[in-house]
């Protein structure tokens, strides 16, 4: 599209998300099973106490396009969640993709599940070809300068941190392999548990009194167990008033015609 005289908007002239979709069709698809179910794990475990969740945007698997001077360029995070976007809820109104001058907002954090294939380029061990896009860690780093990267190779369990510091990422110490994160008000750990049936470690986020978030069906499991224990204090508490009005009765009472403070 030409330009005029005044340059018209970036709105106007650049191309959105439904010009940049998430889907390629040159490219495969996710690199492995564990990629999907760790990816929904931390999506359904990031809920900041801080945030309204209808401006808490998370998403896997979907094309970041980062350069409106090279408008097809992207990274695809394996995750990443971004403060102050509106969380769309009607079907028809999802993302194609996310795109920063569209948006106007960058992510707060990325996350990335290396695998061999990729770690050398996660980790900014690859140089910049000539004529091909930046890396994925320049991108990060020095474009969308974002604030927070994470790593997690779950080949030999080892969780990595990186902060923005300057102009430069730098490797935080974790302690416990935990991260905290004042913006979320929520931290990110390592959880051994069993998600989706399947058993392992796994990257997850935590609140302030260092307990892990529940997922909707572990939600959904502890209200049914408060609920079943709640029926059997019901039931136990009907059981002791049987057998109160059963003595009573033994002794010539009629507990019917007893008041509560007698029988308190």
């Amino acid at each position: 599209m030409y330009q005029t005289d005044p340059p018209r908007p970036p709105q106007e002239t650049l191309p959105t998300m439904y010009d940049l979709p998430s889907e390629m069709v040159e490219e495969p698809g996710l690199p492995d099973e564990f990629h999907r179910l760790q990816a929904d794990l931390l999506s359904q475990t990031c809920q900041p106490p801080n945030q309204p969740m209808d401006q808490v945007f998370v998403a896997s698997d979907l094309n970041l396009y980062y350069d409106p001077r090279h408008p097809r360029w992207y990274k695809r995070p394996d995750w990443f969640v971004v403060l102050g976007v509106r969380r769309f809820t009607q079907q028809q109104d999802l993302r194609w993709s996310y795109v920063i001058w569209q948006e106007g907002v960058t992510p707060l954090l990325v996350v990335e599940l290396l695998s061999p294939g990729t770690t050398p380029e996660d980790l900014g061990q690859t140089l910049r070809e000539v004529n091909q896009p930046p890396t994925k860690w320049e991108v990060y780093e020095r474009i969308l300068r974002i604030p927070y990267y994470v790593v997690f190779d779950r080949y030999v369990n080892q969780f990595r941190a990186f902060c923005l510091s300057g102009t430069r990422y730098q490797e935080l110490s974790l302690q416990n392999q935990r991260l905290w994160l004042d913006e979320l008000q929520l931290g990110l750990g390592i959880w051994q548990g069993v998600f989706e049936e399947t058993t392992g470690l796994w990257l997850r986020w935590y609140d302030r009194t260092n307990r892990w978030i529940p997922t909707p069906a572990e939600q959904a499991q502890q209200e049914q167990q408060r609920a079943e224990q709640l029926e059997m204090q019901l039931e136990q508490e009907r059981q002791r008033s049987e057998r109160l009005a059963e003595r009573l009765r033994g002794l010539g009472i009629d507990p019917d015609a007893l008041s509560e403070d007698d029988l308190g």
